[in-house]
């Protein structure tokens, strides 16, 4: 009887051995962390804090090359011959007959189409939290850029009705909310991811047209909407530490546990 008791304890032991080494290999990639309210599936991990960084780190050029248009835009305010040739733009691509005010709505087209598609299976790589401070800090500092530029510069409107002109406020916002729809959804679905451009060209254009701006004020505000989300993605990380893109994956591994003389299985779950 004590024999067989010790073959039955040993054999018992066996299985619980064999089952913790095959459980360090049950990964659970499809479960969704509870913690975000709209559930958004895994696309990457956060331990992959190689791909973290890329995918919040500026390059020297996508600075440069938009600062660098808007400082070639300002020529257009006040140098004589720039001016000529604004007014002259202006006048072919403005309205003749009929204002269209699509404008001032599809300026926020673009960043709640984020929040609606995420309602969807399709899912942005940030949690509702992470990308509403994102969206936010870029709101910030848009805000905070054009209309410093605005009532320090001056430019008069091409309707005349205030100096108010340079950068387009309304194209600045699109083009910012452009880009925060890319962030989130160009390496999930490029036909979401890049929609939103469209939208921005067209708000870009109906400024022109309904004779709020010149293009100029167009070109200045959409390389500033574009510079804003992108320091609002960089800038994120560095402010809050434990930032989590996408969520956390599920782990579980199951150990075997004795005391006082009983022998079980332990579980650990990390979400």
């Amino acid at each position: 009887m004590f024999l067989f008791s010790m073959l039955l304890e040993r054999r018992l032991l066996f299985v619980v051995i064999t089952i913790f080494f095959l459980s360090i290999k049950i990964k659970a990639n499809e479960v969704v962390a509870l913690n975000d309210s709209l559930q958004p599936k895994v696309s990457y991990l956060v331990e992959d804090r190689t791909h973290f960084h890329e995918f919040h780190k500026i390059s020297v050029p996508e600075v440069v090359v938009p600062a660098a248009v808007v400082g070639v835009s300002s020529f257009f305010v006040r140098k004589e011959k720039f001016v000529k040739l604004k007014e002259k733009i202006q006048s072919v691509l403005s309205y003749k007959e009929k204002k269209m005010r699509a404008d001032d709505w599809f300026q926020y087209l673009p960043m709640a189409t984020v929040y609606g598609v995420n309602f969807t299976k399709l899912k942005g790589v940030h949690n509702f939290k992470d990308r509403t401070i994102i969206l936010a800090l870029a709101y910030l500092t848009m805000g905070t850029v054009v209309n410093t530029m605005k009532y320090t510069i001056c430019e008069k409107r091409p309707d005349g009705s205030s100096l108010n002109s340079f950068p387009s406020g309304h194209t600045a916002t699109v083009f910012m909310g452009a880009d925060f729809l890319r962030k989130e959804y160009a390496s999930i679905s490029p036909w979401v991811g890049y929609s939103g451009y469209l939208v921005a060209l067209a708000t870009g254009y109906l400024r022109i047209y309904n004779n709020r701006h010149y293009f100029n004020d167009v070109l200045a505000g959409a390389c500033i909407g574009i510079l804003s989300t992108k320091f609002a993605y960089w800038i994120y990380p560095l402010i809050f530490k434990r930032m989590a893109c996408k969520n956390h994956r599920f782990r579980m591994v199951t150990f075997p546990v004795y005391q006082e003389g009983s022998w079980g299985i332990g579980m650990k779950m990390q979400f």
